[in-house]
């Protein structure tokens, strides 16, 4: 991959090393159309990271859409055949407003999907792969772990009014303690059950404190933490377990999602860079009946990145009309076997770059 490095972009880096990582993993390439229905997104906008989706009529009259998106195209396409798994990556160009320019732009998005018989080791991959993504993003990355169906379980248990929950789940992804226990005095929730989800609330971080405070929670909640338990067990034979941190404020919509659902965070990015999670409500939606998790990688959010602040170029070769095409040549020959390099007469304004050196200073070290 190093040699790559200094023709390719942080995003397109990513992009490459992540490829690589999911073909290790079994997972195929998914090629798609740049065009869908627009009704395939209208119906599912909820889903969609932005509901901005560029449109045109096509020539039979069809209002089609530029992809704003990869996973709802892999569902369409996709077929059940019980006891059978797809796994498949992408690496798309899709078309939506960047959160990192806040306009329209063509974003390279990386991610996979794994449709079928979802078993525990399927989930324990993908979110394995999750994290191993953002290691390669940076040594500097979390991810955040939560499991719907448990904290469904204890809200359920608490007896809240189905209002009462959608309240409590928006609360939930605030980290707001306060909106929480307000809602529960308000449906008059016995204390015991207050306790139990002011822990969702509170509790936050590495799976060995977290998971034994969750042996407190109602019965019903502790078939979905030995799930977790067992999760977490997988990540740690990966050696990934120290990357993960248990967060239930990750509370995607919940039309779609289910179970496991994550989000992956790395220094210098002040929002989620990953999301995913298990989608199968998604599926039943669209008239599937197979299971479903995955993630994707928003490349775009590294523009962010401080360290990220790349130069056009890392050398300027200057030369004037003392120096010869060839020693020219044979300068710009030298300096490219160690990143790359311009020579110009004179430096653009605009032009960023590391050094500065003369086709004569370079020629002289022989």
């Amino acid at each position: 991959m190093n040699q790559y490095n200094a023709i390719l972009n942080k995003d397109e880096q990513v992009a490459f090393e992540l490829r690589s990582l999911y073909r290790s993993y079994g997972y195929l390439p998914y090629k798609m159309s740049k065009f869908e229905e627009y009704d395939l997104y209208v119906r599912n906008k909820d889903f969609l990271v932005s509901d901005n989706v560029i449109t045109f009529t096509d020539t039979n009259g069809r209002l089609m859409a530029l992809k704003p998106d990869v996973t709802l195209s892999i569902i369409k396409n996709g077929r059940d055949a019980e006891g059978l798994v797809e796994k498949v990556y992408y690496n798309e160009n899709v078309y939506r407003i960047s959160k990192g320019t806040h306009s329209y732009k063509e974003i390279m998005q990386t991610g996979l999907e794994c449709v079928g018989a979802i078993d525990a080791y399927r989930i324990g991959e993908v979110v394995s792969l999750a994290a191993e993504s953002l290691k390669k993003i940076s040594d500097r990355s979390v991810l955040d772990l939560s499991h719907l169906d448990m904290v469904s379980a204890v809200l359920n248990d608490a007896g809240l009014s189905e209002a009462g929950k959608q309240k409590i789940y928006s609360f939930l992804g605030e980290k707001n303690l306060h909106g929480v226990l307000r809602v529960c005095t308000e449906e008059g929730i016995a204390q015991a059950a207050v306790e139990a989800v002011k822990t969702l609330v509170t509790l936050y971080g590495a799976p060995e404190k977290v998971l034994p405070a969750l042996k407190s929670l109602c019965p019903a909640a502790q078939p979905y933490v030995a799930q977790l338990q067992e999760l977490i067990g997988q990540l740690r034979e990966n050696g990934l377990a120290d990357t993960v941190r248990l967060d239930f404020s990750v509370i995607p919509d919940m039309h779609y999602y289910n179970g496991i659902v994550f989000r992956g965070f790395v220094d210098g990015i002040p929002t989620g860079i990953l999301s995913g999670g298990q989608y199968d409500k998604l599926l039943r939606k669209m008239g599937r009946k197979a299971q479903a998790i995955g993630f994707a990688v928003y490349l775009d959010l590294l523009e962010e990145l401080a360290e990220d602040a790349e130069y056009d170029v890392d050398t300027v070769l200057l030369y004037d009309e003392t120096d010869t095409p060839a020693s020219v040549a044979a300068a710009v020959k030298k300096l490219a076997k160690t990143g790359s390099v311009t020579a110009l007469r004179q430096i653009p304004a605009k032009l960023t770059y590391k050094t500065c050196i003369s086709v004569k200073e370079v020629n002289s070290r022989g």
